[in-house]
């Protein structure tokens, strides 16, 4: 049987091995992963098409779901294919250009997410801090242009990353133990000298990351002050119930996000196919789980999902 295994003194590419130590596992392995993939994409292509097609979806609110889903939809496909190749037919091989390419889009993905969530959290600020005036500050022309910046924010933070390791040095062994390219993985393979990419790979996590938690924490200090006013228990309520679907995202994001990092560093403790198969689920379990959160918690967003649900599955349906 042929062997797809690139050998390591191929100057021109890396070899990324999967999942280290669990080679004899990898289809297995890949069926949750593509599971979670599938149903993850299903999810937010529906999203994306309902509030295309709902004019009454076309608001703030809505939009910045759309900039979550297509930011997920960008983070996950960045690696997935990649992975499942070589999962299932073992190409494991991957070219320098190809690998400081799928490394960008990567964490600029990931920098945008976290630009996005701050933007959620402001406008469940103004929604329940400044209702009154919520259609005059938020208007969608203001959300597509906190959307540039955050894209902008994302490039300008995560172009150095590949520019600075496209000048370095590789040594004989090119293999990747990881399923994609990531920064620290693939740096690590350095044979110059890597602090300036590790401190600055660290500044960038913890900076961009921890100013945009800031932010967030802010929103929701200003939140729960507000919401403490109110006398209602059923105002109460309301209030809070809007910002249960972000909160719920932030769990899954943030937390997973810093181990990810962290351990990466100075996880040597941590069995590496343990670290790698949850940096995988990092980017898989929010694709999926996002466009459920806000489908089971936003009532009008499900109804207009549920109407086109319905008009596929229907005789005659259009």
């Amino acid at each position: 049987m042929a062997s797809f295994n690139l050998t390591p003194s191929d100057s021109s590419t890396f070899t990324l091995t999967g999942i280290p130590g669990l080679e004899a596992a990898h289809i297995w392995i890949s069926i949750p992963f593509t599971m979670f993939y599938i149903i993850g994409l299903l999810g937010n292509f529906t999203l994306l098409f309902v509030v295309s097609k709902e004019q009454t979806l076309h608001k703030p609110m809505y939009l910045l779901l759309c900039l979550l889903a297509v930011t997920e939809i960008g983070t996950s496909t960045s690696i997935m294919p990649k992975a499942l190749c070589i999962f299932w037919f073992q190409l494991k091989g991957i070219t320098v250009g190809g690998c400081l390419t799928q490394m960008f889009f990567l964490h600029a993905g990931t920098v945008m997410h976290s630009a996005v969530l701050v933007t959620m959290a402001f406008d469940r600020y103004v929604a329940i801090c400044n209702p009154l005036r919520y259609t005059t500050i938020l208007t969608n022309a203001r959300i597509a242009k906190l959307g540039l910046v955050g894209l902008i924010r994302a490039v300008l933070c995560i172009l150095p990353l590949p520019l600075l390791l496209s000048r370095q040095p590789f040594c004989a062994n090119r293999i990747i133990p990881h399923a994609y390219c990531d920064h620290m993985a693939v740096a690590k393979l350095s044979c110059g000298d890597i602090t300036v990419n590790r401190m600055y790979g660290l500044v960038i996590a913890f900076v961009v990351n921890g100013s945009d938690l800031t932010l967030i924490a802010l929103s929701y200090s200003l939140i729960i002050r507000a919401v403490l006013r109110i006398s209602s228990k059923k105002a109460h309520q309301k209030a809070l119930n809007t910002c249960t679907a972000h909160i719920c995202v932030m769990l899954m994001s943030y937390p997973s996000f810093f181990f990810s990092t962290l351990t990466h560093r100075f996880g040597q403790g941590i069995a590496p196919h343990i670290h790698i198969i949850l940096a995988n689920l990092y980017f898989l379990l929010p694709t999926m789980f996002n466009p459920i959160i806000y489908g089971v918690k936003n009532k009008q967003l499900r109804e207009k999902v549920g109407k086109y649900t319905c008009r596929m599955y229907s005789p005659g349906g259009h």
